[in-house]
């Protein structure tokens, strides 16, 4: 579920807040920056129950209608095409799942059903709503393909939805487009057939992904002094206080890569910075930081400092 760029913009937002020195403590830093890639997991969770409560809301919506005292012959005997649909039946009954939302916790919607009955109502108002539901009866297929447009079109780009992760927990905005790219391609690549465990997704793709955010954060703060002495060289034309602080944290953290990651390819290390600075830094900071490393790595080049395995420099 998690990727690269997501840990360097994890690995950033920490050593951006961080205050103390290169010889300072900072387990408990190191802590918060685990805590906050960890925690991208129950923002997953989180919207995978969402789209099941949504289910359970429509399956209420229903009862309440057959329990009315003037019910009409369609309240009766509705179209359950929606309620009984076969991806949702799958994430309903998935056991595994349900122990993930009880071992994290995740019981927000039972505190916040009034965003059960907005994504509901917001659903089923939809023209894609309206086009599934003109037939009684469909396949596994087109009941998938519904739910992916659904959460597509509905779900993701829901401001009021959006508005309440950002209050629930500032860190989850920078998870979002990370975990609804992840719940997308687990509802697209879904089968009958899929395991209980097909939709617990491992947070870390590898280990050695989660010993790459721990090894970036540890060498760029206890290298800071000799990280700044490498920048200030190459930016002696600038004022310290007229480089934004993104950037330099950004610099710092390109250099130790750089230097420090062997089997991270020169050109890979240079266009993710350079992608993270065009995306939480100032419009020209793309270019600036550019500079700077494309004179480090000539430099480096030139006193045999890369020492990359594998692809290397390629």
């Amino acid at each position: 579920m998690l990727n690269r760029r997501h840990i360097r913009v994890k690995v950033m937002q920490t050593i951006y807040a961080f205050k103390g020195g290169e010889s300072d403590d900072f387990s408990k830093d190191q802590k918060f920056l685990l805590f906050s890639i960890d925690n991208m997991y129950n923002l997953y969770l989180l919207l995978i129950s969402l789209l099941i409560e949504v289910q359970k809301r429509a399956e209420k919506d229903l009862k309440k209608k057959q329990n009315k005292h003037l019910a009409t012959k369609e309240d009766i005997n509705p179209n359950r095409k929606f309620v009984n649909n076969q991806l949702l039946k799958l994430l309903i009954e998935n056991q595994e799942l349900n122990n993930q939302f009880e071992i994290y916790k995740i019981n927000n919607w039972e505190l916040d059903q009034e965003y059960i009955d907005l994504v509901f109502k917001a659903i089923t108002s939809s023209n894609l709503y309206i086009e599934y539901m003109k037939t009684k009866v469909s396949d596994f297929k087109e009941d998938k393909d519904f739910i992916v447009d659904i959460y597509k079109e509905v779900i993701a780009p829901n401001e009021k939805l959006y508005e309440y992760i950002e209050d629930k927990n500032l860190t989850w905005l920078d998870d979002l487009p990370t975990v609804n790219t992840t719940i997308l391609k687990l509802l697209r690549k879904a089968k009958e057939t899929s395991s209980d465990a097909y939709f617990i997704p491992k947070l870390y793709k590898d280990i050695d992904d989660k010993q790459y955010a721990i090894e970036l954060f540890k060498k760029t703060l206890l290298n800071k002094t000799k990280l700044a002495k490498e920048i200030e060289l190459k930016t002696q034309n600038w004022e310290t206080d007229r480089i934004a602080n993104v950037d330099y944290v950004l610099l710092q953290m390109a250099i130790c890569e750089l230097k420090n990651f062997p089997s991270i390819p020169v050109k890979v290390t240079i266009n993710e910075y350079l992608e993270i600075s065009k995306e939480y830094s100032t419009p020209k900071s793309s270019i600036f930081i550019n500079g700077i490393l494309d004179k480090l790595v000539k430099e480096y080049e030139v006193s045999d400092e890369l020492k990359k395995i594998g692809r290397g420099l390629l």
